[in-house]
């Protein structure tokens, strides 16, 4: 059913809001401000989810998708083609406020930041996951379904990403296949194969590595290296597999950079990384500190953190344990900190691990989060805990997506007086 709505603002997830009948609408690939002819995908009984297929008053920030494979009903990578890029970071802008005001009581009037190396937000994304139809067909899944829309191209996937060549290629058995690009040129293949089943491998390039995930964060070498390396400055790290890195070529440095420029770490303190990865932040407070000071990082994923000692072997300082936070912190008698740096997948930390970190006695507290719902739920219960928030950047690591990069800085209410 169609329905005739004019759009209001912007809201989370790559939505806009509207009314009908006195119902909320959430519509997609609108733009605030617009009056558009709408499908209704979904119905609840609180509101309304929709797609705007016609397009009767347009917005002056609205521009042609450059994908053909962007749209209703299409490829659900990507929410924002139909903006321009200045309109998708005061959009993002938008959420950060609204979600900061509502969830945290924080009136933050800051810009998103665009990120260096994607400067029309194409050919970006260095790590892409491309689901397989049940004839081995790669493509890329539509927005809140299961269906795969084939595809011969990801515009925002990296070049390095896309010459490897995945979506012209059969990949019977496989239920998934992730490439990676690393920044030095390293490329690796990861198939997840069907249960019980066993995946023919295509003829790819010599010089690409192939893995096959094994489920439960073990992965097998079929070919190549079992790491890929990236580099920021002049430290290489090694990332074993598909384990974490950020996905945008210019967002490890800017990040980094970032975070040391909050952290503010000074010779001889004691830091801590938290989520830490295969050590990127832990390298830059290690090298801060000084070997008069002490890093200890914290990871539950036992590759990454083998990765991280490996990365920082000239930095002995620097230590690193596996396991999950709230535990860990516990196992290792851990009790102060001079600072501390997070950085926790989607779901944020908790109240359980923010009232811990608050036990620290820290001085300032860096959080890095890629989602400022779960972000700000975290930072109203860290100013309840005497941290409030002193500062926050926002950056556009995800052009074209509703996804976005924040950096907040708590300092305890100890050191303000």
């Amino acid at each position: 059913m169609a329905i005739e709505l004019t759009v209001g603002p912007v809201a989370h997830g790559g939505w806009c809001v509207a009314r009908h009948d006195g119902r909320v609408v959430f519509v997609r690939h609108a733009l605030p401000g617009e009056r558009v002819m709408a499908e209704i995908t979904e119905e609840t009984s609180r509101f309304l989810r929709a797609d705007a297929v016609e397009i009767l008053e347009a917005s002056a920030d609205r521009v042609v998708p450059p994908c053909p494979f962007a749209g209703p009903g299409r490829c659900g990578g990507c929410d924002w083609q139909h903006a321009s890029l200045d309109a998708q970071r005061r959009l993002k802008a938008d959420v950060v406020a609204e979600q900061l005001r509502r969830l945290a009581g924080v009136d933050w009037k800051g810009v998103v930041e665009e990120v260096p190396g994607a400067p029309d937000g194409l050919g970006w994304r260095t790590r892409v996951q491309f689901a397989v139809d049940r004839d081995g067909t790669a493509g890329l899944r539509r927005h809140r379904s299961h269906d795969i829309e084939p595809i011969d191209a990801c515009l925002i996937a990296h070049p390095d990403v896309e010459n490897v060549g995945v979506e012209v290629m059969n990949w019977r058995n496989a239920s998934s296949v992730e490439v990676i690009a690393s920044g030095t040129g390293d490329q690796a293949v990861v198939i997840a194969p069907k249960p019980r089943r066993t995946v023919a491998v295509p003829d790819l390039d010599t010089s690409v590595a192939v893995f096959v995930d094994e489920g439960r964060g073990r992965t097998r070498v079929v070919h190549g290296r079992r790491h890929l390396v990236e580099r920021v400055g002049e430290r290489d790290f090694q990332v074993t597999g598909s384990g974490f890195w950020q996905v945008h070529p210019g967002a490890a440095a800017t990040l980094l950079d970032a975070v040391l420029e909050f952290a503010a770490p000074r010779p001889g303190e004691w830091a801590l990384d938290l989520y830490c990865g295969v050590g990127l932040f832990a390298a830059g407070l290690a090298e801060a500190v000084g070997p008069e000071g002490a890093v200890f990082g914290v990871e539950s994923e036992p590759t990454a953190v083998r990765d991280a000692e490996r990365n920082l072997r000239d930095l002995p300082w620097a230590r690193f344990a596996r396991g999950r936070v709230e535990d860990a912190l516990d196992r290792f008698d851990i009790e102060r900190a001079d600072l501390v740096v997070v950085d926790p997948p989607r779901a944020g930390l908790g109240r359980d691990v923010v009232d811990r970190l608050t036990t620290l006695e820290a001085t300032r507290i860096v959080y890095v989060s890629c989602d400022p719902a779960t972000l700000a739920r975290d930072l109203a219960r860290f100013a309840e805990r005497g941290y409030p928030l002193a500062d926050l950047r926002a950056f556009d690591a995800f052009p074209m997506t509703h996804h976005v990069e924040c950096l907040a800085l708590l300092v305890s209410e100890q050191v303000r007086e």
